[in-house]
């Protein structure tokens, strides 16, 4: 009697136990509620990509409103929550333990910045928050597969690797160089470059850097023009790209500009001008002009236009687009919406070709970038025009 009187209260105290954490475990996924989903995002929004920052943080909103208006993913509103890192990994480390640790989010979706989100990762990753399509095409984004990443852009290396040799092919240009910010972003550029050139038989005929942040680059423009360098590789940003062409240009230097998916923006043109006509990037999503020929393009560009008073840029596409898949991801895992089930539903994603010209993005277990393809475009007239398939 005695014994069982035990048992019974062995069981009874378990059942009381199992009542009394079932609650506590499905309160545990941070960052969704019952009638909310927490996004955050790394932005730069008052340093040197600024443009950028805005653009992809607007593109984000654009498509969380349109999904919130609509009635969410199963009933629940997408928050978006913002930080600035001025381009600066240190202070990206301090958005991210902000995000992660203070405000909770379930997912991190855009961070811009190579340095900055190989700053950050570990932070999100030790509280299983995803890098969801960062906003840099750098090979740690998804190499060394990790169930925590989701990339979107073809990375610079592969870019560089693939479409340089054609370059060069095309122009028959015997004298290669480059120009590359020295840090992870334009290593990649040069390690890519090198690779490709290797697949030719050839190597660089010059190389030279640049500290991020550099606003003058007369001395490697004079180095490469002392070299004779017929098509000049560029690991440049913004105002980089823009002043090392137009000093280029000013000195009569005039070789083949070709730089990386970083600099296709319509800001190069924009800010740039005229000098800016020529150049060539790499590119995976087109630049949505609000007078594209494109219908879905400009119907796209002016509703942008119309909700922010501004024109979009590809960084305004890209916000959208991750957004959108991760709307996709999160309602295939269902009601139930955790990390584990959202990465389950990623890994088994199929993602159609979109209008912008993102093409078709699969992913598994161990392929976390949905396609290596990239195009070729180029500066015609003051606008980015598509000259080429890419690989």
């Amino acid at each position: 009697m005695q014994r069982n009187f035990f048992k019974l209260s062995t069981l009874a105290a378990l059942a009381l136990g199992l009542l009394a954490v079932a609650p506590l475990h499905a309160a545990e996924q941070q960052g969704v509620t019952k009638t909310e989903i927490v996004v955050g995002t790394i932005q730069d929004l008052s340093g040197p990509l600024a443009g950028y920052g805005k653009q992809s943080r607007n593109g984000m909103q654009l498509r969380i409103d349109e999904l919130n208006e609509q009635g969410g993913v199963h009933g629940r509103q997408i928050k978006l929550l913002v930080e600035d890192s001025g381009y600066d990994p240190k202070r990206a480390v301090l958005a991210a333990q902000k995000l992660v640790n203070q405000d909770k989010i379930f997912i991190m979706a855009g961070h811009l910045g190579t340095a900055q989100n190989n700053a950050a990762m570990p932070i999100q990753f030790e509280k299983k928050v995803v890098n969801f399509m960062p906003l840099t095409a750098a090979r740690e984004m998804y190499e060394a597969p990790n169930e925590l990443k989701y990339a979107l852009l073809s990375s610079y290396y592969d870019q560089m690797r693939l479409t340089l040799p054609q370059m060069v092919a095309d122009r028959s240009a015997k004298k290669v160089c480059i120009i590359y910010q020295d840090d992870e972003f334009g290593l990649e550029v040069l390690r890519g470059s090198e690779a490709g050139l290797k697949t030719i038989n050839m190597e660089l005929t010059e190389k030279t850097s640049f500290k991020r942040g550099s606003t003058d680059f007369s001395s490697q423009v004079a180095k490469m023009k002392s070299a004779s360098c017929e098509l000049v590789v560029l690991g440049t940003i913004i105002r980089e790209t823009i002043g090392t062409v137009a000093e280029a240009r000013k000195t009569g230097f005039n070789p083949v500009f070709f730089a990386s998916v970083a600099a296709y923006t319509d800001l190069i043109h924009k800010l740039g001008g005229k000098a800016m006509d020529g150049i060539y990037a790499t590119m995976v999503v087109q630049n949505p002009y609000t007078d594209e020929a494109s219908q879905p393009i400009r119907f796209w560009a002016n509703k942008y236009k119309t909700k922010f008073n501004e024109d979009p840029t590809v960084f305004s596409a890209y916000g959208y687009i991750m957004i959108d898949i991760m709307i996709q991801a999160a309602q295939k895992a269902g009601t139930q919406l955790t990390t584990d089930s959202f990465v389950k539903a990623m890994n088994t994603l199929t993602v159609q070709p979109d209008f912008f010209g993102t093409p078709k993005l699969t992913f598994t277990n161990t392929k976390r970038l949905g396609s290596e393809f990239s195009r070729l475009s180029q500066i015609q007239d003051g606008k980015w025009k598509p000259v080429a398939n890419g690989k």
